[in-house]
């Protein structure tokens, strides 16, 4: 039995699992894939407090270093069904399962899929979600992104330093991005913006050879030739396995209260799986240190 069961291994997660073991929890942590979630894949993190510059995947790997040095025990499983049986919660994983007083929702999020026609099909095609992983292919080649957010310009930049030229693709008429970034952008000389463009169908039988875009403002079709296409339209919430007792939102993000307490007592949220205004490694830290107090006090409360 153990006091605490965190359930996702990036940012909000570890630091969960930090806090919990200095608080002296017997804390375990079920990650389905790697440690570290999403920031991994990001090439460059600039607005995290005591890093003037630094990759995702440095700063995960300082913070699961230091979640080794408070001995926080980690099973890599994927969680495929939570089950709440008066005041005890049993994770499922695949073939396992784990019995905790306290459970923290911290499984992130994935990205969203444009949905059109061959975009499936051509995955690990020259269709990537993860600039950072497959950028280097796509040296001196011509690509496009698609979105309007942080992660779509944010990569788009990255990309200009590999590719011959990069085309941003957004359906709207203004950028959803920091400032800064912005800024960046529209002055640099390799990328292209596709204003009030949505993109319709992806080209290629084996490998992407085009994209074709809807311009929304003249109601015509435009084909562009590229050999990758970079999808950054949003994220969705990594709460399949969450059961109907914890009240999300219309896109499936779990509501929490002032303390990140759930629904159900006795489950706490963290992190971009949550409902909230803003999901950055920041965010998801804070968040991890708060439902692991909120946790200790839950506890101390109800032994």
């Amino acid at each position: 039995m153990y006091d605490l069961i965190i359930i996702g291994g990036g940012p909000a997660g570890l630091t969960a699992g930090i806090y919990a073991c200095r608080a002296r929890l017997n804390t375990l942590l079920l990650e389905k894939t790697y440690l570290g979630g999403q920031i991994l894949l990001s090439n460059m993190v600039e607005n995290y407090p005591g890093f003037l510059e630094i990759s995702g995947a440095e700063l995960m790997e300082k913070i699961i270093q230091q979640s080794k040095k408070f001995s926080l025990s980690v099973i890599m499983e994927e969680v495929v069904k939570l089950e709440i049986k008066e005041e005890l919660y049993l994770p499922y994983t695949r073939n396992n399962h784990y019995d905790a007083r306290t459970i923290i929702l911290a499984s992130g999020v994935r990205p969203k899929t444009l949905g059109i026609k061959r975009e499936k099909e051509l995955i690990g095609k020259g269709v990537s979600y993860c600039a950072v992983c497959d950028g280097p292919l796509f040296r001196d080649k011509v690509v496009a992104v698609v979105g309007g957010g942080n992660a779509a310009v944010k990569e788009s930049l990255f990309l200009a330093g590999i590719c011959r030229k990069v085309y941003l693709i957004h359906r709207r008429k203004v950028l959803r991005a920091e400032k800064i970034l912005q800024e960046r952008i529209f002055h640099h000389p390799k990328i292209e913006i596709c204003w009030e463009s949505l993109p319709e169908e992806i080209l290629g039988k084996d490998q992407v050879e085009g994209i074709v875009l809807r311009d929304l403002k003249k109601n015509r079709y435009q084909q562009i030739i590229v050999e990758g296409v970079f999808i950054y339209v949003g994220m969705e919430s990594n709460t399949d396995f969450v059961p109907p007792e914890i009240k999300k939102d219309s896109r499936g993000f779990i509501i929490t209260g002032e303390n990140l307490e759930t629904s159900q007592p006795g489950i706490f949220a963290a992190g971009d799986c949550r409902a909230k205004l803003l999901r950055q490694v920041a965010t998801a830290v804070g968040d991890g240190a708060l439902s692991a107090a909120a946790v200790e006090d839950y506890l101390s409360r109800n032994r």
